[in-house]
């Protein structure tokens, strides 16, 4: 008795974006001489999503790292906490100092006096902002203490009451012409104490004893920095503190700190960090960084659309593909996925290529500069005037995300909605029309 032979088990459907689809949509995007229209319509779509995303990721790495180069410069000249209140007159203040500049994540801690004064040098008078402070705290501001020469950090702070050498910015020095080792005479208007009472406006002459630069025009131009002890004795201010300067390892993070050094402070003291002094600035950067995004945004959807066009051709053009197609067997939603494939294989190989291409313009920014420089025989960014050798770029792996997400998801929308037409395609109709 012979067996009987084994039942052919059916054919499983193919799932949602098979093999099959994958396959027939890219072959649908490599179009034949004919249907060179569609091609050139994908290239363009690929070229403007590549030229929209790299625009977006450079754009936006230039203005994240200008904003760090220049908050870093203003962090370093300003503080990052300040403390002010009873504290400062206290008997405990050295003992505040010292519990203050104990706590983690706190680098260093300076009491200053400011004051304003008038200049008067080579015979030109101009306002300044006259900043006490030890000696020991010049090198908190790494770029003042970098930029000035041994002898004068050295001579700094020397001789009776601090002595009488002072620090002014280059701006300054340059606008009035001044030179180290020449004479600077500033006015107080209030003078110093005496037994006679308070003394009114006082006049003295001091020495330039160095030119600092501190990364920012207007801070070199409207500052002179002066030996604490000096600065108290010739504003009329023995003994004063008029703020404790603070500098912590993350100024990103200073909120975290703000309880701690209000602690060992004391109670009294009123601690601020430079997100309420820099506020207008801060705010303004934060503005203009949503501004761009939205703007750039609005380029890669714009250069996405363009995908809409090169679907519909294509979909009018293999009418009578998805006629045969959908007589076999295929459906609706396959038809779909493999029109929205082609699509999003245009957004997402345009997304690559931008995201490539913008993240090695970024990395060798300083040498493509260089090079145009060359190329032009002309300075593309002034070190001068910005105080940069180069045009300052900082990837931010979250903007690199966001913008490759955004370019991706847009891509996608612009391919769904030509794709929606094979679904209201019907077989006998297309058929006929062909």
């Amino acid at each position: 008795m012979t067996d009987a032979p084994a039942a052919v088990k059916p054919t499983k459907p193919a799932g949602p974006f098979s093999a099959w689809e994958f396959e027939l949509a890219l072959r649908y995007l490599r179009a034949r001489r004919k249907e060179g229209g569609i091609a050139l319509i994908a290239i363009i779509s690929y070229v403007a999503i590549a030229l929209a995303v790299m625009a977006l990721i450079v754009v936006m790495s230039i203005m994240a790292g200008f904003r760090s180069e220049l908050l870093d410069r203003m962090l370093s000249f300003n503080g990052h906490m300040y403390v002010q209140g009873q504290v400062l007159g206290s008997p405990d203040r050295e003992a505040a100092v010292t519990r203050i500049a104990a706590v983690p994540g706190v680098v260093s801690v300076s009491p200053l006096t400011e004051n304003q004064a008038l200049v008067r040098a080579a015979g030109q008078t101009t306002g300044a902002v006259v900043r006490g402070l030890r000696p020991q705290d010049l090198d908190s501001m790494s770029y003042v203490h970098d930029s000035l020469t041994p002898e004068a950090r050295r001579a700094f702070g020397e001789g009776p009451y601090g002595g009488d050498n002072v620090l002014i910015g280059k701006a300054l020095a340059e606008s009035m012409g001044l030179r180290i080792g020449d004479p600077i005479t500033l006015y107080s208007p209030t003078g110093a104490d005496s037994a006679f009472g308070n003394l009114g406006g006082l006049e003295k002459t001091y020495r330039v004893g160095g030119v600092f630069t501190s990364g920012t025009a207007d801070f070199d131009r409207a500052f002179i920095f002066m030996a604490l002890e000096q600065a108290q004795l010739f504003f009329g201010k023995e003994g004063v503190w008029d703020v404790i300067e603070l500098k912590v390892a993350q100024p990103d993070r200073v909120g975290e700190l703000i309880q701690p050094v209000r602690a060992a402070a004391g109670d009294s003291a009123i601690v601020s960090d430079w997100r309420d002094r820099l506020a207008a600035f801060w705010g303004a950067l934060k503005v203009e960084r949503v501004a761009m995004s939205i703007i750039l945004g609005m380029v890669v959807l714009i250069a996405a659309l363009n995908i809409i066009s090169g679907i519909v051709m294509l979909v009018k053009n293999k009418a009578r593909d998805i006629a045969i197609l959908r007589t076999v067997g295929a459906s609706r939603m396959s038809m779909l996925r493999v029109f929205f494939i082609a699509g999003a294989t245009i957004g997402m190989a345009g997304t690559i290529t931008g995201l490539v291409f913008g993240l090695v313009f970024c990395l060798n920014i300083g040498a493509i500069q260089h090079f145009l420089e060359w190329i032009f025989q002309t300075q593309l960014f002034n070190a001068d005037v910005y105080m940069l050798d180069a045009i300052p770029a900082l990837v931010d792996p979250m903007d690199v995300f966001w913008v490759t997400l955004w370019s991706f998801s847009a891509s996608c929308f612009a391919a769904l909605l030509p794709s929606w037409i094979t679904t209201r395609l019907e077989p006998v109709e297309a058929m006929r029309n062909e």
